[in-house]
């Protein structure tokens, strides 16, 4: 079961990330967060043997904060890299996408993101608040 999902800011990419470091019904695969000009990008990868009601609620969550993506060539080929095992390194250097994380859910990748990245504007887009 996989989700992707386009989402605004960098505190609702964050909720996703909580949401699945503490239920424990959702037996994850793993999550891959990018980071485009305009918002973010988040594929969660669950495994087959998640409960329809497990799955419904984890839906229904994700589309009260973000909405449902289709991911054009070049980050669905990010995408498809990193699961098949290429580093983030290679996959951002060959689709010029911003990978700020894949595997398990860290908050802490995605908060040092945004800070090094604002460190580096000198101010806090929206997509990073």
């Amino acid at each position: 079961m996989e989700y992707i999902y386009y989402l605004s800011n960098a505190s609702l990419t964050l909720r996703v990330v909580e949401r699945l470091l503490c239920v424990t019904q959702l037996p994850l695969e793993f999550i891959t967060v990018i980071h485009q000009i305009n918002g973010w990008i988040v594929k969660v990868k669950l495994h087959d043997s998640v409960t329809p009601q497990a799955q419904q609620n984890f839906s229904a969550f994700l589309n009260e904060i973000g909405t449902p993506y289709e991911p054009g060539i070049q980050v669905r080929m990010a995408l498809w890299g990193l699961e098949m095992g290429q580093s983030a390194v290679d996959v951002m250097r060959r689709y010029q996408v911003a990978v700020v994380s894949h595997g398990k859910p860290d908050r802490r990748e995605i908060e040092e993101f945004r800070q090094q990245f604002v460190m580096g504007l000198g101010y806090c887009p929206e997509t990073l608040a």
